[in-house]
């Protein structure tokens, strides 16, 4: 009987993660000899985890986070992403593991110039076959206050209201998993407080899972958990 319970009690961890990270190492080769960015990092992400990667400039965060996110591939180590390992796919094989399981929100909130806020956020649901594509877009983006934005465009916009449309982009087709990378980093101090507020509401109210690199240690201090990198190495993992 404990053995089973025991065995019951494993199976429920392992589908309890959304994200194993396991001796991730990534080496790029320039003018001066090799430069390893991460060395031997490992961790896992359990589902509902708020989880900030804080540490210097230059130690490899953004990088993490784009090795975590299949955006880039490892020179070591292996990623599996919602049960389904990274390693040997290519980039199309990783676009359809991140296709409606992950969102993005990024510093320099990566809107297309020549589309509306409520066309950028419906581009990504239409691609993946949403038939009520404006229908989602223009609940998502009344939800995050920009009811009366929906025709307008980026360079209309806002810093703050730019990244209000990239959160709601990254909200719409519901992911289990959201990468922000530095999301208050281009935004004043308020605006990016009301940013900050707006990320961790639809974060719980969609039971997602967040995984974001910033400098900002508010911003750390609001998360479940944080990893710090040094140096290209996992420095500590803290809690709480």
């Amino acid at each position: 009987m404990e053995h089973e319970t025991a065995s019951v009690t494993q199976r429920d961890a392992a589908t309890d993660l959304v994200l194993s990270a396991r001796g991730l190492g990534k080496t790029v080769t320039g003018a001066d000899g090799d430069l390893t960015i991460l060395d031997d990092v490992t961790f896992d992400v359990s589902r509902g985890e708020t989880l900030a990667v804080v540490g210097p400039s230059g130690a490899g965060k953004s990088t993490l986070l784009a090795l975590l996110a299949g955006l880039d591939t490892p020179s070591r180590g292996d990623v599996t992403l919602d049960g389904v390992s990274l390693t040997g796919l290519d980039e199309d094989g990783r676009a359809k593991v991140r296709a409606g399981r992950v969102g993005f929100v990024f510093q320099s909130f990566h809107l297309i110039p020549a589309l509306t806020a409520i066309e950028n956020v419906m581009m990504p649901l239409e691609l993946a076959g949403e038939r009520q594509a404006r229908k989602v877009a223009t609940e998502i983006l009344t939800d995050v206050g920009l009811g009366e934005r929906l025709r307008h465009y980026p360079a209309q916009l806002s810093g703050g209201e730019k990244q209000r449309v990239a959160i709601a982009r990254a909200f719409a087709s519901r992911p289990a998993l959201l990468f922000a990378d530095e999301p208050t980093g281009n935004l004043d101090t308020g605006t990016g407080e009301n940013i900050e507020r707006l990320l961790f509401d639809l974060n719980q109210r969609h039971d997602a899972t967040l995984i974001l690199v910033t400098h900002d240690q508010g911003l750390a201090q609001r998360c479940s958990r944080r990893l710090a990198i040094e140096g290209g190495r996992l420095a500590r993992d803290e809690r709480g």
